[in-house]
Order: C-alpha cells, then sequence, then structure tokens
C-alpha cells in the first residue's frame, strides 16, 4: 500500500564539466585569500579576501571582510566590502560597511548600514 516504486529525489543539477550548480563553500573567519575566487553555487565568506569573487550567490558575513569586485545573483553583506558590486539582488544588514560602486536590480538597506559609494539600478 506504501510501497515506493520509484526514486523520487531528483539528482543535483549540474553545471557543464559535469559540476554541481547546487553547491554551497564557507570561508572560516581565520582564512585569509589573496587572488580570484569563482563558483557556480554560493559562497558563505567570514574570512578575509582580497581580490574578485564571481558566484551564484554570496554572503559576506559579520566578521568578513572584502575588497575588490564582487559579481554575483545576490549578495548579501553584514560585514565589510570595500570595490565594485554587481547583483540582481544586493542587501544591506543593518552590521554593514560598504564602500563600493554598486550596481543592483533590488536593493535592500537595513537601518543601522553604513554605505558610500555610487548605485546604479539595472534596467530591466
Amino acid at each position: 500500500m506504501f510501497n515506493k516504486t520509484s526514486d523520487q529525489t531528483a539528482p543535483p543539477a549540474t553545471a557543464p564539466g559535469g559540476r554541481s550548480s547546487n553547491t554551497r563553500s564557507v570561508f572560516a573567519s581565520d582564512l585569509k585569500i589573496t587572488g580570484e575566487i569563482s563558483s557556480m553555487g554560493d559562497i558563505e565568506m567570514m574570512g578575509d579576501i582580497d581580490g574578485n569573487i564571481t558566484a551564484r550567490s554570496l554572503t559576506v558575513g559579520p566578521e568578513g571582510r572584502m575588497s575588490g569586485t564582487i559579481t554575483a545573483e545576490t549578495v548579501d553583506v553584514r560585514g565589510t566590502v570595500d570595490g565594485q558590486i554587481n547583483a540582481a539582488s544586493f542587501t544591506l544588514r543593518a552590521a554593514a560597511q560598504v564602500a563600493a560602486d554598486v550596481s543592483y536590480g533590488s536593493l535592500i538597506i537595513e537601518s543601522g548600514a553604513q554605505i558610500e559609494g555610487h548605485f546604479t539600478r539595472i534596467k530591466p
């Protein structure tokens, strides 16, 4: 009566080259990286990065510090960012400190966030 006749779980989506696009990478607070970072998935950054990040989604944690260019569909900042940001959806949390030129599709700025820079809305 309750027999499972087929496997109902779908395999994870794969990007070209067989890589999974549903991955999540976490950079710990004691990690310092200088250079280019690229991911088809999500990145949660708690450490210190000096360089450029390209990802589907980037979260800069409260203790995270980023200096460089960010390109992602979704960017959520709770820490410090200095540079340039290109995002379809950009969220600045209350503890965020950002000095950047920002291109965005949608924007959320919580009370208390500190921002300095230029904003350009991407027209759909």
